[in-house]
């Protein structure tokens, strides 16, 4: 105390002190200015220990808690700690306390590049060609660019036939194709946009398409060295029920002295050149498939494995999601038109039955999938195995898929991948020489394990 009277400093509790030494000054009277001066910066800093105490007591959020490690973030960002309550029922309906805790910015050398880790197909193309320095690989980019640009024009076609009124039949109904198919508005203008794109590449110089009745040749200003085999709208019969439908395409190196001119005026040589199209399928350098369902989806391969590609429409630009894609050995699936069950081979029905009841080589019961779209059905199949097929019946006595834009495209792709693909016992797709533009096979495409059961059994 200063003089008698007044109030032991250290004997008095804190909130006492703080009362006194601020609210109650006479308490020091007897003391010195120096001493008052003294108490009352005392009680200053006992005032801001004392509210910053208690408020940290009053919050049990704070009270009660660990510290969570922060969390780093990007660059600019900010970290945050979380204090829990020990007590999750008693903080029911508090918003818990956050406290932003700066972080500091990694640092990186001006200039640096930072690869984001998206492979787009233009980039996946671009790095194949740089890795493998082989002649070609440049106009194979330019190829599947310009084919790449055609799927998402066709996609964006698809989604809004039945708003754009772009459904039902091309010229209001008669209008077959080679095959004295019916053609859909679709048809016509998927095959148009792919001519186009294809043309526009200035790689090729013939075009093969299945809404085509001849080969197309393409005017020499734009004219290369490839020839492009497609079906551009497949599945289009369901088109209107908004089932899944595909592009497929497949492309051969045309013979180096193939240059062809104006179609009205054509050589012999030039004739000859148009048969640049009738190669088997071992000759194709590329082959893939677009398919336009709750996503598009462009499946290729150049000879090097086969990859998967999904159109991410934010950016407009096919992203790798499949890559190095690989078909299981075997499957428990089969994918066959059974409404002509009747009008197959005898084999071919007890091969069929033994799968239903579970008499197989893997004896396991198979499932029946079936959409009537081949670009839907292998996709499937290639994901998740079994077998698909088209045989011939006795209606289609040489099976319905044509050889050159669907069944030798479609081959390649699964021998890539790992799977087979056959006309008969024995006999690859792949090595089939075609006679006719439109000539049509049976095919049998799937697991290898699967495949060879199937080839055994038709034997």
């Amino acid at each position: 105390r200063c003089r008698e009277g007044g109030v032991p400093f250290r004997a008095t509790p804190l909130a006492r002190r703080l009362v006194m030494y601020t609210a109650f000054p006479a308490s020091t009277r007897g003391c010195s200015a120096a001493q008052t001066i003294g108490f009352a910066a005392l009680a200053l800093v006992s005032t801001v220990l004392f509210f910053h105490g208690t408020s940290a007591l009053a919050s049990p959020v704070a009270a009660t808690s660990t510290r969570v490690n922060t969390v780093p973030m990007m660059h600019g960002a900010t970290g945050i700690s979380r204090r829990p309550s020990a007590n999750a029922f008693s903080q029911a309906g508090r918003r818990p306390v956050l406290r932003r805790n700066a972080v500091e910015a990694p640092t990186m050398p001006a200039g640096t590049i930072v690869d984001d880790g998206m492979m787009t197909l233009t980039r996946f193309m671009i790095e194949s060609a740089m890795k493998t320095r082989t002649e070609g690989q440049e106009d194979m980019v330019r190829l599947i660019s310009s084919i790449s640009v055609a799927c998402k024009r066709i996609a964006a076609l698809v989604q809004t036939a039945g708003i754009s009124g772009s459904t039902g039949l091309a010229e209001g109904g008669g209008a077959v194709n080679v095959q004295g198919e019916e053609q859909k508005k679709l048809d016509v203008m998927s095959n148009d946009l792919l001519k186009a794109s294809l043309r526009s590449s200035g790689k090729l110089g013939v075009i093969a398409s299945e809404e085509e009745d001849d080969p197309v040749v393409v005017d020499e200003l734009y004219s290369g060295e490839y020839v492009a085999t497609f079906d551009p709208l497949d599945g289009s019969s369901n088109i209107d029920a908004a089932i899944s439908t595909g592009t497929i395409f497949g492309v051969f190196k045309a013979p180096e002295e193939c240059l062809v001119g104006d179609t009205e005026s054509l050589s012999i040589r030039e004739e000859n050149c148009l048969q640049a199209t009738l190669q088997p399928g071992a000759n194709l350098v590329a082959a893939g498939y677009c398919m336009y369902s709750s996503s598009t989806i462009l499946v290729m391969t150049t000879g090097d494995g086969l990859n998967g590609f999904t159109l991410d429409p934010t950016i407009g630009e096919f992203v790798l999601t499949h890559p190095n894609m690989q078909i299981p050995k075997r499957g428990k699936i089969y994918s066959m038109n059974e409404a002509n069950y009747f009008d197959w081979d005898p084999k071919l029905q007890g091969y069929i039955d033994n799968l239903k009841k579970g008499e197989g080589s893997s004896g396991a019961k198979y499932s029946s999938r079936y959409i009537g779209s081949m670009v839907g059905d292998v996709h499937r199949t290639l994901l998740y195995g079994g077998i698909f097929a088209y045989p011939a019946d006795a209606k289609n006595t040489n099976g319905k898929l044509r050889l050159l834009y669907e069944a030798a495209p479609m081959s390649l792709i699964f021998e890539q991948a790992g799977g087979k693909s056959i006309v008969g016992p024995n006999k690859r797709v792949l090595d089939v020489i075609p006679e006719q533009v439109h000539q049509r096979v049976p095919v049998f495409i799937g697991s290898p394990e699967d495949v060879d059961e199937v080839s055994a059994a038709l034997a």
